[in-house]
């Protein structure tokens, strides 16, 4: 039966030379450990998963610099720290602080940059389209079932 090379977590630095394609297709998966007798462990990853690493951290300092501020609400704290924020609605810059703040401890707990990398990402979205002007425009909707051609 074969083993899903891709799931494992920890390699010695003799399989690098001895079967490389598995070390790095592991990799390109999710990080993984390199084990060596002569020194510290390495980690091995994409550059994806470094970037999004990197993404978290920087996330995670600029929410550190909102929340350890004195004055205003959170949800103006991080509208002076995120501008285009300014673009929501006060509910909305409130529902974004809650949310951008629950994906970040999620993050952190679990180890998944993407999940505040995401949230942020989608919030700064929302409030781009709303500030070009989009969702302005009421709704207008079919009162019946209207039959289109194939294409």
């Amino acid at each position: 039966m074969a083993t899903d090379t891709t799931s494992r977590t920890s390699f010695q630095s003799s399989d690098l030379s001895r079967s490389s394609a598995e070390v790095f297709a592991a990799a390109a998966d999710h990080p993984v450990e390199v084990t060596r007798r002569d020194g510290e462990a390495l980690v091995l990853m994409s550059e994806s998963e470094n970037r999004a690493r990197n993404s978290l951290l920087e996330l995670a300092a600029q929410l550190i610099a909102v929340s350890t501020g004195l004055e205003g609400t959170l949800a103006e704290r991080m509208s002076d720290h995120f501008p285009w924020m300014l673009a929501l609605s006060a509910e909305g810059r409130q529902t974004c602080a809650t949310d951008i703040l629950a994906a970040a401890r999620a993050s952190f707990a679990t180890g998944q940059a993407h999940l505040a990398v995401a949230e942020l990402t989608s919030w700064r979205e929302t409030a781009t389209a709303l500030a070009a002007g989009l969702g302005r425009t009421p709704v207008e909707w079919l009162d019946e079932d209207v039959p289109v051609e194939r294409p």
